[in-house]
């Protein structure tokens, strides 16, 4: 049976403190064990961060105590997906926490080629921001506590389903499945959809320029009139109903 900690404290993006049958126990990254000036093996931090791991480091009343390694394997399709974005004219920038070696490697085996790394909650609002003072917008996609404020402050927030439940609070869009495939369907599916919404104007306004200056004239019959703004509706109905049948793979092709 594990001890329960008499005190704990979480530090976003950086680790865990607490107190364990009187003993000071820190859990937590390179940023946070420099800040108390513990110096671990940075060979071993470094092979493992090369490896696409991530180094988790242990103190025990102020000595270095241990390395812990924690793999997040990359999803199948995952390189597909930004591929696929990537295809869309979009840019895809990382944001991570994690140390910087480990961020790239992962990166490359994606093919992500902006990253940013070793960032707290803040770092990664601050970069959302300026994304959107340089103009972009800004579509920022994340699970943990440490991405809720990004998530909330992009213009669009997609938090994947499995992810915490502050996270899935602050975002726009919560996607079933922990899949950034449903991150690119989303996208194409949202374009297709604004698509239709400005063929469908495009189709009112060029009946009611048409029609309204021929029935002023009486050019045209009520009985008329009234028959053109029925297939007026009806056209706008048919082609709104054309999403029903989107196929992202059609898409694709």
């Amino acid at each position: 049976e594990l001890a329960r900690p008499e005190q704990f404290v979480a530090r976003p993006g950086l680790g865990i403190e607490a107190t364990i049958a009187g003993r000071s126990v820190l859990i937590g990254n390179t940023r946070m064990m420099a800040e108390r000036g513990l110096e671990f093996d940075a060979q071993t931090v470094a092979r493992l961060a090369e490896e696409s791991k991530t180094p988790v480091l242990v103190a025990v009343d102020g000595q270095p105590s241990g390395i812990l390694a924690i793999a997040d394997p990359i999803k199948p399709g995952s390189q597909a997906a930004v591929q696929r974005l990537h295809q869309l004219g979009l840019k895809v920038v990382m944001l991570t926490g994690d140390d910087r070696r480990t961020a790239e490697a992962v990166a490359r085996q994606v093919g992500i080629e902006h990253v940013h790394a070793e960032l707290l909650p803040q770092a990664k609002l601050a970069e959302i921001e300026h994304l959107r003072r340089e103009g972009e917008t800004v579509a920022m996609v994340g699970d943990g506590i440490n991405d809720a404020p990004a998530l909330a402050r992009a213009d669009v927030g997609i938090a994947v389903g499995h992810g915490t439940d502050v996270a899935l609070e602050a975002a726009d869009i919560t996607l079933v499945k922990g899949d950034l495939h449903g991150v690119v369907t989303a996208i194409a599916l949202s374009r297709a959809t604004m698509r239709t919404i400005k063929q469908n104007l495009f189709f009112a306004f060029i009946y009611n320029v048409l029609g309204i200056p021929l029935a002023a004239s009486g050019l045209l019959s009520p009985l008329a009139a009234s028959a053109a703004m029925a297939l007026s509706s009806v056209s706008v109905v048919t082609n709104a109903l054309r999403l029903r049948g989107w196929d992202m793979q059609r898409t694709q092709a």
